[in-house]
This record gives C-alpha cells, sequence and structure tokens, in this order.
C-alpha cells in the first residue's frame, strides 16, 4: 500500500503523519501540495490521508475553504472509486465539508481548545481502520482541537448505528461513556466514524501522536497497523 498525505497551507500534522508512515511503518509516501488536481500514481488499494492542523487559518469555518482546495476533486474521485481516505482533526472536519463524510464538527461545547490525552472505545472493529482492535478496547490518544463537536441530525445518527459507522466514541479509562469523558460535547460520544462503504474515515485525535515507544505510548499505531493489516502492532 502506498499512502499520500496532502498539505494544506496551514497544515501542521503532516510532517508528523510522514514521519510514522515511512520511518515506523515503513511505508511508501508521498507528500501532495493542495494546488494538485491529481494523484498521479495512485491506486484503490492505496490511502490519501488528509492531516491535522489549521487549513487556511481555519477561517469561515473549519475545513470550508480547503475543502474546494484543486487535490479534494481527485480525493473525492479516489473515495467514489473505493479508494481509502482517512482524515485526521481537521482532516476529519474538511471531509465532512467535502461530503465525504455524514455529520460536521462544530466549536467544543465549553468554547476552549482542548489538548490532552484521552480514552476512546473501539466500537466497531471490522472495518479496515479497526481490525487489529479488539471490539470495546480501549485506546489512550491525544486530542488537540477546538472544534471537535461532532453533530448530525438523528435520522443520520440512526442510519451511522444501523451501517456500523461510529468506529470510536470517548470513554473514561475504565470504558465508560458519559458527559465527563466527552471532551468537547459530541453527540453519542463520537470521537471517529467512516463512510457507508467503508473506505473513508476520519476521526478527531491524533493516533499519530501516539505511535511510537519513546513517546511512551503506542496504541495509536494499532490503527495505521491496521490499514496495513499487517502484524505490525508493538508488544
Amino acid at each position: 500500500m502506498k499512502f499520500g498525505v496532502v498539505i494544506f497551507p496551514g497544515s501542521n500534522c503532516d510532517q508528523d503523519m510522514v514521519h510514522v508512515l515511512r520511518s515506523v511503518a515503513k511505508q511508501e509516501v508521498l507528500e501532495i501540495w493542495h494546488k494538485e488536481t491529481t494523484l498521479p500514481n495512485f491506486s484503490v488499494e492505496d490511502c490519501i490521508i488528509i492531516p491535522g492542523g489549521f487549513s487556511y487559518g481555519d477561517y469561515l469555518r473549519t475545513g470550508a475553504i480547503a475543502r474546494f482546495s484543486p487535490v479534494m476533486e481527485a480525493v473525492i474521485e479516489h473515495a467514489n472509486a473505493g479508494g481509502k481516505v482517512w482524515g485526521i482533526c481537521n482532516g476529519f472536519q474538511i471531509l465532512c465539508e467535502a461530503g465525504l463524510l455524514p455529520g460536521v464538527l462544530l466549536r467544543n461545547d465549553n468554547q476552549k481548545y482542548n489538548c490532552r490525552n484521552i480514552f476512546l472505545k473501539v466500537k466497531e472493529n471490522h472495518s479496515l481502520l479497526t481490525r487489529q482492535c479488539t471490539e470495546n478496547e480501549i485506546l489512550k490518544i491525544p486530542i488537540a482541537h477546538g472544534d471537535g463537536r461532532y453533530y448530525a441530525d438523528e435520522a443520520t445518527l440512526q442510519s451511522m448505528k444501523a451501517h456500523h459507522q461510529i468506529l470510536f466514541t470517548y470513554c473514561d479509562e475504565e470504558g465508560n461513556e458519559n458527559v465527563s469523558s466527552n471532551p468537547n460535547g459530541s453527540l453519542l460520544n463520537i470521537a471517529g466514524i467512516c463512510n457507508e462503504g467503508g473506505n473513508v474515515f476520519g476521526m478527531m485525535p491524533h493516533p499519530e501522536r501516539a505511535s511510537e515507544e519513546i513517546l511512551g505510548n503506542t496504541d495509536g499505531f494499532k490503527l495505521f497497523a491496521s490499514l496495513l493489516d499487517e502484524s505490525l502492532v508493538h508488544s
């Protein structure tokens, strides 16, 4: 599998992602500038990653301008053809704005930027992003966002439940999902989802920041290993 990491003006997690993919997972990675209009030599077996940051300074609305960058038409075509696309934090916001994922990310309910380690519960372990995890497994992964409150209307939420699209929810260390374990007010404590086709993923937490022993946490690397479907999970 080959990876492409899209870089927008204001992206600031792109090199973190490139490092984990190239130096930790030992995968081929191409950096893709947002003005590109094609994804040369990428197949549906490959994965495009939209990293975190503050694309276009978060003007208008998070992800609202980046959604119209030239490269996004190629990303949408890649996703519609069955290719893998993974958006993290600002990338999640961009994918929702582009219509590749349902719902929207709104300002945190406490109106504050939130940067700390949190706990996630794996709700579905049959997706390409979670198949190295066990159902209801608790992962510790950092967040860093001011606009992470997931919202969708009731019909969309019910459809997502029916199609097993809710991949991660916020919880406490014991796995309890409640108001106190929800860092931003997301409906249903939602932290990460996929599209109905199961090839487009979005999440607010940053697994690339929890993928090396030197950082004291490798929980996030399970998601990379899941995409690769190889025995790469650190013991």
